[in-house]
């Protein structure tokens, strides 16, 4: 559905108390990005999670904090690059804060914790074990763990996954950042013991293909381990 399309139906709903994700009130003129940006906050109100929409939006905040702080003088463009970057990382911080009001939000949590891994650890942490939470279909925590296992924080990833991961149930994606994490952090055996998890997943043809990639990489991970 086209984005005119979705804004026209959610519109044509009933009214709703929640202010969650809509554009706060001002007297400021408006600009050329906000009928766009109503009716991105629009389709988040329906669905805090939609990807496209999120990222449109938060793209749309980030341009804006960073024109504001900066003079438009060449000149100075690379000087004020930082101010500017970070205004952007303030405003993206600031709506997905806004977002994650709404209990069914996921995506503005991880985007919270991708923001705060390297000053803010343990809430980081926090708050990909609550989006894990909020996601039922396991596709929070998946990213989550990748996240954490791009920053090299292994450990984290097989403390997360273990405490939220539920085999049968969740997106198998989840198996790949355990079992590589479990490598990187020299454990081939619970490595292995992850994936013979995926065995309880009904969809029987993407725990084969995932097994096949994996398989070879944690008998040569247990093949380097007992070499040494």
């Amino acid at each position: 559905m086209s984005l005119v399309s979705r804004l026209r139906s959610l519109m044509n709903r009933p009214p709703t108390p929640s202010r969650v994700g809509a554009r706060r009130p001002s007297s400021a003129p408006r600009r050329g990005d906000d009928l766009h940006e109503d009716a991105l906050r629009a389709i988040l109100a329906d669905d805090p999670n939609d990807r496209r929409a999120f990222e449109a939006l938060a793209s749309i905040v980030r341009r804006q904090a960073a024109a504001s702080v900066g003079d438009g003088d060449p000149l100075t463009a690379e000087l004020d690059e930082a101010p500017a970057r970070q205004a952007a990382d303030l405003a993206v911080w600031a709506l997905s804060e806004e977002l994650a009001g709404n209990p069914r939000a996921w995506l503005a949590l991880l985007e919270l914790a991708r923001l705060s891994l390297a000053d803010d650890h343990e809430g980081a942490l926090r708050r990909v074990a609550t989006a894990a939470e909020r996601d039922p279909s396991g596709h929070a925590l998946s990213e989550g763990l990748a996240m954490l296992r791009e920053a090299g924080l292994h450990t984290e990833v097989l403390g997360l996954g273990i405490g939220h991961w539920r085999p049968a149930e969740h997106d198998p994606e989840i198996a790949r950042h355990l079992v590589l994490a479990a490598i990187d952090a020299g454990r081939p055996l619970e490595a292995r013991q992850h994936l013979g998890a995926l065995d309880s997943h009904p969809d029987v043809e993407a725990v084969r293909t995932l097994r096949s990639e994996l398989d070879s990489v944690v008998a040569q991970a247990s093949q380097h381990t007992a070499g040494t």
